[in-house]
C-alpha cells in the first residue's frame, strides 16, 4: 500500500486538517514532470514547506493536545480530591467502626451524588485515554510523512543537496513522535484504579498496583546507546562491579585473557508486507517476533536457536525456543519437518519436557505458515557480557560492531538471498566478519552506537547503575530493537511506519557532562511532580518524592572531574519507585560543599577587590563556591563524610608541601649570600652600598619567615582535610617588589655617583687650565717690563 493511502486512512477526523499535507509537498517535488530543471528556488520552497510549516503545524498542534489533556487530567484529579479526602480520614480511625455511610458523611458528598461524580470522572478518563491513544498514532503517522517526504526529496533531487540530515536535526529540535506519554498514563492508571474502586465499593489501597508491578523474581531491562568513544569508559565502570562473562570456557586461553569476545548472529523473519515489524513499531498487543540465532561462524556447527518472542502487557515477554540443526532448517520453514527425530529420541529417555517441546515446536511452525514468514535481516554484532558467575541479579551486556544485513528474497528478480534456502550461504561459507565489506552497500547497515543493556532482577537499587544510567555515557533508547532498526534503514520503500528513535541515530549522541546532568534533572523534576500529583490521590505520599541533587553530573565513576549542581530537583531512579539521593563520600569531597561549610580566607588583591581571584583554582570554581539553599525539611549536616575517621593523606601532598618549603628557602640563602658579599666588597667608605647589603638582608629574612609561615599553614590545612585555596601571593609580591625596589636604588645610587664623579672632574679640569692662563699672562708681562 502506498504511503499516501495510508495516510488518508490514519486520519482522525476531529484533527482533520493538522496532519501533514503530504500531497502538497509531492507536488513542490515535481514527481512526474522532469521538464523544468530543479533549481535552488525549489529547493528552498521544499525546505521552508516542510521544515517550517508542515513541521511546526504538527509541533505546535501535538504541543497544545498534550497541555490540554494535562488540564483535563488535573481536573479531574481536582474533582476527586473530596472524595480521597474523607476516605484518608476515615483510614484513620478504626476499620471495625467505619462503614459506607460513614465515608460518604466524611467526605461531604451524597452517595447519590458521589457515584455521578464517580461516573462523570470515568467517562472524562475513557476520553482522556482515547485522546493519548490517537495523539500518538498522530505523531508516529506524521513523523513517517516527514521521513518518507525527505527520503523521496534525497532520492529525486538529492543529487547537489541531501535533505535527510537536516531534517533529523529539525525532528530533534521539534519533536513530534516520542514515547513521552508515560507519566501522564501513569496518573490516569492511578485515578481508573481509584474510581473503579469506589463505585465497587472496595477499600482503596496506596498505589499498591504500581510498586508491586515487579516482583522479586521479575527481571526489568534497561536498554542505552553508548557513543564510540564513551565505549572504555563505560566498560571500566561495570568491570569495577562486574567481571566478564567468559562464554564456553574450554581451554587455558580463556584464563590468559585470549577469547575474543562471541559475534552472535541472529536472521529476523518477516514476509513483504511486514506485518510483524507493523505491529512492533506501533506496539501492539501480542506483538511477536522470530529469530534463529548462534553464536560464533556457522561453519563451526554451533547450536543453533529458533525463537519465537510475544510481548504481553507491561513489556514482559513470553518466550518459545528449542535447538535445532543447520540440515532441518529448511525443511522446518517449509512445513516438511516437524523435529519428529528430536521427539522420538526424548520420549526414548523419558524426558519430562517432550510436551512442551511438541507445544513450541507446533506454535512455531503454525506461526511460520499463518504468517507466511521468511528470513528478512540479518543482524551480526560482537557482545561483552557482565555478569558474576553464579548471581543473575545483575547482567549487562554490551552489544558492539552491529551489522545490519539483508537476508531475503522480496524482489525475485534481484534476490538478497536463495529463495530454496534460509540463509545467505556467501557471507556463512566464506566466514565474512564484520565490517562486510564485501556486501553491497545498499544491503549493509553499519550502526553508529554500541548498545547497552542493564537487567536487573526485583526491586533492589544499585546506586553505580544509577549513577551511569544518569551519567553522559549512555543515552537512553527505550524499547530498541535491532530487528526494527534494521528494517527500518534497508526497507524504508516497503514499510509505512517508522520508530520515534530514527531521526536520532545519525545525530551525535555525545554529551558534555554539565549538559546531560541539567537535562536529567528537568526529567526528574517532571516526574517527581506526576508521581506527587497520584501519590495526593491515594494519599500513599505527603510531599513531592524528591529533593535536589548534590551529585555532580561527572562525580560518578564513570567520569573524572566535578562541576557540581544544587539547585534542580531529583526524580525516582527508573529501578526504584521512590528515590532517596544519599551523596557518598566521594561525591561530598568537593571543593564547592568545603567552601560552604568552613570559613573563608582571602588575600593579597582578592581581599581588596572580593570579586577579583588571583587563582585559577578560585575562579574555575567562583560560582560553585557561592552558598547552597537548601530546600525544607533538608538541614545541613554539620560535619561532612569526608571528615569523619582518620586523617589517610598520600605521600605526594606532604612532599609537595615540604619541596615548595625548600625552595622559599634556597632563595633566602642566596639573597643572604648577594647581601653578605655585597657588604664585605663596599668597605668602609661606601655607605650605599652597605644600606643596600641591609635592605637585601631584610628581603632575605622576610622569605625565610613566610617559606616556613606558609610551610605550616598549609599542612594545618592539610590535616583539616579544608577544601580552601592552597595558594597565597603576599610573599611573592613582596618578595619581588622588595627586589625591584633594591635593584631600582641601587642603579639610581650607582647613576648619580658616576654623573657626581664627573663633575667633580671637569671642575679640576677647569681649574688647571686657568691657572695656566694666569701664569701665562704674568709671563708676558714680564717680557713686556724687561
Amino acid at each position: 500500500m502506498k504511503f499516501g493511502t495510508t495516510l488518508r486512512k490514519s486520519v482522525y477526523a476531529p484533527w482533520k486538517g493538522q496532519y501533514i499535507d503530504y500531497d502538497k509537498l509531492k507536488n513542490l517535488l515535481r514527481e512526474h514532470d522532469d521538464d523544468k530543471p530543479w533549481t535552488s528556488d525549489d529547493v528552498t520552497q521544499f525546505t521552508e514547506e516542510l521544515a517550517n510549516v508542515q513541521l511546526e503545524k504538527v509541533y505546535n498542534f501535538k504541543r497544545d493536545v498534550q497541555e490540554k489533556l494535562k488540564e483535563r487530567t488535573t481536573a479531574c484529579e481536582k474533582k476527586l480530591e473530596p472524595l480521597a479526602i474523607g476516605i484518608k480520614a476515615e483510614e484513620g480511625k478504626d476499620s471495625g467502626e467505619a462503614s459506607a455511610s460513614s465515608k460518604d458523611n466524611k467526605s461531604g458528598v451524597p452517595p447519590a451524588e458521589r457515584k455521578k461524580l464517580l461516573q462523570e470522572v470515568l467517562k472524562e478518563l475513557d476520553d482522556i485515554t482515547k485522546e493519548v491513544k490517537e495523539l500518538e498514532k498522530y505523531g508516529r503517522i506524521n513523523y513517517t510523512a516527514v521521513i518518507k517526504a525527505t527520503k523521496k526529496h534525497d532520492k529525486l533531487r538529492g543529487r547537489a543537496y541531501r535533505l535527510r540530515p537536516f531534517i533529523n536535526a529539525r525532528l530533534t529540535e521539534k519533536p513530534i513522535y516520542t514515547e513521552d506519554q508515560s507519566p501522564l498514563l501513569y496518573r490516569l492508571s492511578a485515578m481508573y484504579s481509584f474510581v473503579r474502586q469506589s463505585l465497587d465499593g472496595k477499600p482503596q489501597e496506596a498505589l499498591s498496583f504500581a510498586e508491586n508491578a515487579t516482583s522479586a523474581e521479575d527481571f526489568t531491562s534497561y536498554k542505552f546507546w553508548v557513543h564510540k568513544e564513551n565505549l572504555l569508559e563505560v566498560k571500566t565502570v561495570i568491570l569495577r562491579r562486574l567481571p566478564v562473562l567468559v562464554y564456553n570456557p574450554q581451554t587455558s586461553k580463556v584464563a590468559e585473557g585470549f577469547q575474543r569476545d562471541p559475534t552472535i548472529t541472529s536472521i529476523y523473519f518477516d514476509n513483504h508486507d511486514f506485518p510483524l515489524y507493523t505491529d512492533k513499531v506501533n506496539h501492539v498487543p501480542n506483538a511477536a517476533s522470530l529469530r534463529l540465532r548462534w553464536y560464533g561462524q556457522l561453519a563451526e556447527e554451533p547450536t543453533i536457536f529458533l525463537e519465537k518472542k510475544d510481548m504481553k502487557d507491561g513489556n514482559v515477554a513470553e518466550e518459545q525456543r528449542f535447538s535445532i540443526k543447520e540440515k532441518y532448517i529448511q525443511p522446518f520453514i517449509a512445513g516438511k519437518y516437524h523435529m519428529e527425530k528430536q521427539v522420538q529420541k526424548m520420549e526414548a529417555r523419558g524426558a519430562q519436557e517432550v510436551n512442551e517441546f511438541k507445544k513450541s515446536v507446533n506454535d512455531i511452525s503454525n506461526f511460520i505458515k499463518e504468517k507466511d514468514l521468511q528470513p528478512v535481516l540479518r543482524a551480526n554484532y560482537t557482545r561483552t557480557a557482565f555478569q558474576i558467575p553464579g548471581d543473575n541479579r545483575v547482567r549487562v551486556s554490551l552489544d558492539t560492531n552491529l551489522a545490519l544485513i539483508r537476508e531475503d528474497s522480496l524482489d525475485l528478480d534481484r534476490p538478497c538471498r536463495d529463495p530454496d534456502d534460509w540463509h545467505r550461504r556467501e557471507i556463512d561459507d566464506r566466514k565474512m566478519e564484520y565490517p562486510f565489506k564485501e556486501i553491497r552497500k545498499g544491503e549493509r547497515y553499519d550502526f553508529p552506537h554500541a548498545i547497552l543493556e542493564i537487567k536487573v532482577k526485583g526491586l533492589k537499587k544499585y546506586e553505580w547503575i544509577e549513577d551511569l544510567i544518569n551519567s553522559h555515557l549512555v543515552k537512553e533508547a527505550p524499547r530498541f530493537s535491532k530487528f526494527v532498526q534494521g528494517v527500518a534503514k534497508l526497507f524504508e520503500d516497503q514499510v509505512n511506519t517508522f520508530p520515534f528513535w530514527l531521526s536520532e541515530v545519525e545525530t551525535d549522541i555525545k554529551r558534555e557532562p554539565e549538559a546531560a546532568f541539567e537535562e536529567e534533572q528537568k526529567k526528574k523534576q517532571k516526574a517527581a511532580e506526576d508521581d506527587f500529583a497520584v501519590g495526593s490521590l491515594f494519599g500513599a505520599r505527603a510531599s513531592p518524592s524528591y529533593r535536589p541533587s548534590v551529585i555532580s553530573p561527572v562525580g560518578s565513576p564513570a567520569a573524572g572531574t566535578s562541576a557540581r549542581k544544587a539547585s534542580a530537583p531529583v526524580k525516582p531512579s527508573p529501578l526504584v519507585v521512590e528515590q532517596h539521593t544519599k551523596p557518598s563520600a566521594d561525591d561530598i569531597d568537593s571543593d564547592d560543599d568545603g567552601a560552604a561549610a568552613l570559613p573563608d580566607r582571602t588575600t593579597g588583591l582578592s581581599s581588596l577587590f572580593p570579586s577579583f581571584s588571583t587563582s585559577k583554582y578560585a575562579r574555575s570554581k567562583e560560582s560553585a563556591t557561592k552558598a547552597i539553599t537548601l530546600p525544607p525539611g533538608v538541614r545541613h549536616p554539620g560535619v561532612w563524610i569526608k571528615d569523619q575517621g582518620p586523617v589517610r593523606v598520600e605521600a605526594k601532598v606532604w612532599l609537595a608541601n615540604q619541596r615548595t618549603f625548600i625552595k622559599w628557602q634556597h632563595v633566602s640563602v642566596l639573597l643572604a649570600s648577594l647581601s653578605l658579599g655585597l657588604y664585605n666588597a663596599a668597605g668602609e667608605a661606601n655607605n650605599i652600598a652597605r644600606i643596600l647589603a641591609v635592605v637585601y638582608t631584610c628581603v632575605a629574612l622576610f622569605t625565610l619567615v613566610w617559606g616556613y609561615g606558609v610551610y605550616m599553614w598549609r599542612r594545618r590545612l592539610i590535616m583539616k582535610r579544608s577544601g580552601t585555596d592552597f595558594d597565597s601571593v603576599v610573599g611573592p609580591l613582596v618578595v619581588a617588589v622588595g627586589l625591584a625596589v633594591a635593584l631600582c636604588l641601587n642603579f639610581g645610587f650607582k647613576y648619580r655617583a658616576i654623573l657626581n664623579e664627573r663633575h667633580h672632574d671637569d671642575a679640576r679640569h677647569n681649574g688647571t687650565a686657568a691657572a695656566a692662563a694666569l701664569v701665562e699672562m704674568v709671563a708676558e708681562r714680564i717680557e713686556l717690563v724687561r
